[in-house]
């Protein structure tokens, strides 16, 4: 059997009280549409349609490479969502999975299981149950004496006795594709929120004696939406605690999961050891048998192995092995650390590369550098990149030695194996192995208290 699936994703999502559509809110660093487009993918489906509407065009640049984008541009209920499919999916042969583009949790198990009951049964429509001890909100699954379904009806159109109904649809389902967007067009809006529901298809069926049948999911966890900050926030911690738990048997070891935050799209080598208040992002690359925090932040960066990084933040760089950085140390985006670097305390570099071995301990700004090999930076240098207009290089050669509070006005390049003075403000190139040094002449002014005006 030939699958497609179709995502609703047009919604606003107004209990999120944001600009940003719903599906576009981050959940451990993704945004929730993408855990569904894996779920469908990895569920053997060959086409993806995803139906956008407020806010489409962001969803949309999200979702290009992976599947086709249709627009819902008036939000007139999930029969209309589903409708919006019908030119690209309206002579396709086989079943189509319909799934919220707000449910992150839904796994592709579940829903190849969802198309393999509907092939089995040889249903017109399948509904994914789930049996909740609290259900509301949800539309409710009513069956007849013999337990098959008979209709969806929405909480806001339920009778007390259809509310006590614990069995809800999950807002998943499978279609024959073969006539669905003709009964699609068949569906009528009367009910309280005046919208086309999805769910009223089912009755319809029904009726003209069409087999309609029922899967409930394994684990209602599974089927979750979010719909408010609160549940995105649930959601988050829940995923979360699954992702430490991944990384805690593949070999790393969290100190305290409870203050340690990890996104979805990192990985962490095994013997590494993360240290309480650590959040890594993106799609940050650990190597072995580091040790990351306490306290720190890394953003898209990726490592060598054994690298210590204390009480720092780190952004979109790449980090050599054995390079130990902080407490207290700020990489910029654009930044490459050769192997056995020290970044220490206080320290911000900028777009800058640094050589094998090369030291910066303390109290310096390296910005728009090439730094060598073996090259020591004395506390307190700054490289003067910017001149109001626009940012200049430096490079410092191979073992050279940058004395204390030096000022690196670029462009200007220190030579292989050079020494600058302490103090000194370097506006020319200095030649290799050469001394560098500017200082004004000190003068001592003696009995200086005596001379001092009194007020």
């Amino acid at each position: 059997m030939s699958l497609a699936a179709v995502i609703l994703a047009a919604g606003k999502g107004t209990r999120m009280k944001s600009g940003l559509p719903k599906v576009m809110h981050r959940v451990c660093g993704r945004p929730m549409i993408e855990y569904v487009l894996d779920a469908v993918q990895g569920a053997g489906v060959e086409e993806i349609v995803v139906v956008v509407g407020f806010g489409g065009d962001l969803v949309a640049r999200t979702v290009q490479d992976r599947a086709r984008v249709v627009y819902q541009h008036q939000q007139l209920g999930t029969a209309h969502a589903l409708l919006q499919a019908a030119p690209v999916l309206g002579n396709f042969p086989g079943a189509i999975l319909v799934v919220c583009g707000d449910t992150p949790l839904v796994t592709s198990s579940t829903l190849a299981r969802l198309a393999a009951a509907h092939a089995e049964m040889g249903a017109r429509a399948t509904i994914l149950t789930a049996i909740l001890e609290d259900p509301t909100g949800y539309g409710r699954v009513i069956r007849d004496g013999e337990g098959r379904v008979q209709r969806i009806v929405e909480q806001r159109d339920a009778t007390p006795r259809e509310l006590a109904v614990k069995e809800i649809n999950t807002g998943i389902y499978c279609f024959s594709a073969p006539g669905l967007f003709d009964a699609l067009s068949a569906i009528k809006s009367e009910n309280a929120q005046g919208e086309y529901y999805l769910t009223d298809i089912i009755g319809q069926l029904v009726q003209q004696g069409e087999p309609v049948a029922a899967l409930k999911v394994e684990d209602p966890r599974e089927v979750e939406g979010i719909n408010d900050r609160r549940q995105l926030a649930r959601m988050e911690a829940y995923l979360r605690q699954q992702i430490l738990e991944e990384l805690m048997l593949s070999g790393v070891t969290v100190v305290d999961p409870a203050t340690t935050f990890v996104d979805r799209n990192v990985k962490i080598g095994p013997d590494t050891v993360i240290y309480p208040f650590t959040i890594i992002e993106g799609n940050t690359v650990i190597g072995r048998n580091c040790v990351i925090g306490p306290g720190s932040r890394l953003i898209d960066v990726q490592t060598g192995e054994g690298v210590v990084i204390e009480h720092s933040v780190i952004r979109e760089s790449k980090i050599g092995d054995k390079c130990t950085i902080g407490p207290f140390a700020y990489i910029r985006p654009g930044c490459v650390l050769a192997p056995e670097v020290k970044v220490g305390d206080f320290v911000e570099l900028k777009k800058t590369v640094v050589g094998r071995g090369s030291k910066i301990p303390h109290l310096s700004y390296v910005g728009d550098a090439t730094v060598g090999s073996g090259v020591n930076i004395g506390a307190g240098t700054i490289t003067c990149n910017y001149d109001g207009e626009k940012k200049w290089p430096t490079v410092i050669g191979d073992g050279a030695f940058i004395g204390s509070n030096t000022n690196l006005v670029a462009p200007v390049e220190v030579g292989k194996g050079a020494f600058i003075g302490a103090g000194s403000t370097i506006t020319r190139d200095v030649p290799p192995g050469a001394l560098g040094i500017e200082r004004g002449r000190q003068r001592n002014i003696e009995n200086w208290l005596q001379k001092k005006p009194r007020r």
